[in-house]
């Protein structure tokens, strides 16, 4: 049985940061699909299965010629679109084989490699979510990726819920003993997904007193066109915004590749600012998340559970799950607002 819902496969999804396309090819994979990404003498990027038609070795190994991806092993090169466009040791005269390996769709937008692996769609950054394209030119300040052993849909539950915040982060994000009632309007229609959350102009964590400044809106996004990707965008009374975007590509069921991008909106931080003081406390709890999911992933696993109980104020999982999930989900409600103690 494929543990993936089917529909997954026609999202976007980040396998890599752009500045790991270089000369020589790279062996990526996502849901359990070994593929090759190259950046062609071109320029051109390219997406194949990591695997030479001819004797199965992996392309990922071999080398970018002005022809094409070359195998490594007896030299069959490869366009971008998967045709053989060369056999070396074949007499001019010989019939070249029609074979090619199968390509996948691969573009880059904000300094990042995104593929999909229905093969039948375009290359085409429209196709990203609107809070994706939205981001402004020059306002990135850094990428970093790692690994984590955790189903990609748990460690998305786990960004874009903010009541796991007082106790896997307290005194950073928030303190349980500070709570106070936030109003939370989710938003629901054709694949997206929007929570405002309003109320809380401040915070009580130590992120918030070294670099804030008061609230105007906090507000989580999700959307089905590049199902792996989720935002946290902070606006603030000053006019200014920031935006934590994850990627969480799943390289399997158990281990998921996560991409993060951190832009700013009319806000003095400049790259070495936000790198020297900044990112140390961000690290902190990008780690101390990744813990909680792998602990959730562990102990998932050691009693066979899938799903969990859960209550109004879980508000993302029913549109994960409606994604995520192989079985069938009904969509939930188009639109709602609780309050919560925040």
């Amino acid at each position: 049985m494929n543990p993936w819902n089917p529909t997954l496969y026609r999202s976007w999804f980040v396998v890599a940061s752009s500045r790991r396309l270089k000369s020589k090819p790279l062996a990526v994979t996502l849901f359990d699909r070994p593929l090759v990404l190259a950046r062609m003498q071109s320029g051109e990027l390219l997406a194949l299965d990591d695997c030479c038609p001819h004797r199965h070795a992996p392309l990922s190994a071999g080398r970018v010629t002005p022809a094409g991806l070359q195998c490594g092993y007896h030299g069959w090169t490869f366009s971008a679109d998967g045709r053989c466009t060369a056999i070396p040791g074949l007499a001019p005269s010989s019939c070249k084989p029609l074979v090619r390996v199968a390509s996948v769709p691969v573009m880059e937008h904000d300094g990042l490699v995104w593929v999909k692996l229905d093969a039948t769609s375009s290359a085409d950054s429209h196709g990203l979510p609107e809070f994706v394209r939205r981001l402004p030119q020059g306002s990135r300040r850094f990428t970093w990726s790692t690994t984590w052993k955790a189903h990609a849909a748990d460690a998305l539950e786990n960004f874009l819920d903010p009541l796991h915040t007082h106790f896997v982060h307290p005194g950073l994000v928030r303190g349980d003993a500070d709570r106070r009632v936030v109003s939370a309007t989710l938003t629901r229609s054709a694949g997206l997904l929007q929570v405002d959350y309003r109320g809380q102009p401040q915070q009580s964590g130590w992120l918030y007193r070294l670099f804030e400044s008061p609230r105007e809106l906090e507000r989580a996004h999700f959307a089905a066109a590049a199902a792996g990707t989720a935002q946290l965008e902070y606006r603030y009374q000053n006019g200014s915004a920031l935006y934590f975007t994850l990627h969480f590509s799943p390289i399997g069921e158990t281990l998921t590749q996560v991409h993060g991008t951190f832009h700013v909106e009319n806000r003095w931080a400049p790259q070495w600012a936000v790198r020297m003081i900044a990112w140390p406390f961000l690290r902190h709890v990008a780690r101390q998340d990744q813990d909680i999911v792998e602990a959730q992933a562990l102990n998932k696993a050691r009693f066979h559970r899938t799903t969990g109980v859960s209550t109004e104020l879980d508000l993302v999982r029913p549109a994960l799950d409606e994604i995520w999930s192989p079985a069938s989900h009904p969509p939930a409600g188009q639109s709602r607002r609780i309050e919560i103690m925040l």
